[in-house]
């Protein structure tokens, strides 16, 4: 019995440091070498500073640069410990609003949005711009609502639309494998060219 336990017990003690220790440590190191910047998270730098991750949404509200989905994520309310706040993109609390297409609180928002965005009959705003994603930290946009803001852009920063558009062609990414997911646009790669641009 006692040569059972011991058994066992090696046993425990090997798996858990192959496991447990080995195996982790050889694929971080795998991805590092491998996939060095996604493993590093995706970091987007400007004159030298992280400026954010092309993995995780930004609020930008200035006219003079694209805005991304809304976000549903929330934090601890500092006043009240049981109660929570929003806090858009907050990477800590991935997470989608559960509200259904039912929901009251939902189509106020939404409506909200599109008043604040100035949506208009012949000029519909593109469904994204004021939809969460189910993590509500996703970073990308589609092409029509990246198109959708290019006037607006174009105008507070004093270049023609023709520039503008030009540069989100220049950042849509097409399908992953040619048939994954839809073409998208990363917000904040977006606005780092744009400011990248020559100043007018």
């Amino acid at each position: 019995m006692l040569r059972n336990i011991r058994a066992s017990i090696v046993i425990l003690l090997l798996m858990t440091v192959l496991t447990g220790l080995a195996y982790p440590l050889a694929m971080t190191g795998v991805a590092g070498a491998v996939f060095r910047d996604q493993a590093a998270g995706s970091l987007l730098t400007r004159d030298g500073k992280v400026v954010g991750s092309a993995l995780i949404g930004q609020n930008f509200a200035d006219d003079r640069y694209f805005q991304g989905r809304p976000s549903a994520t929330t934090d601890t309310d500092p006043a009240d410990a049981t109660k929570t706040v929003p806090a858009p993109y907050n990477a800590a609390s991935s997470a989608g609003s559960n509200l259904g297409p039912t929901s009251k609180t939902l189509v106020d928002r939404v409506k909200e949005d599109v008043e604040k965005l100035g949506g208009a009959a012949d000029k519909p705003v593109p469904a994204d711009m004021v939809t969460t994603s189910g993590s509500g930290l996703d970073p990308h946009i589609s092409p029509a609502a990246a198109a959708w803001q290019v006037a607006r852009i174009a105008k507070a920063r004093n270049l023609p639309e023709a520039e503008v558009q030009k540069l989100v062609a220049q950042h849509t990414a097409g399908r992953e494998l040619g048939i994954l997911g839809e073409p998208k646009v990363n917000v904040l790669k977006l606005n780092l060219a744009l400011d990248a641009l020559p100043k007018r």
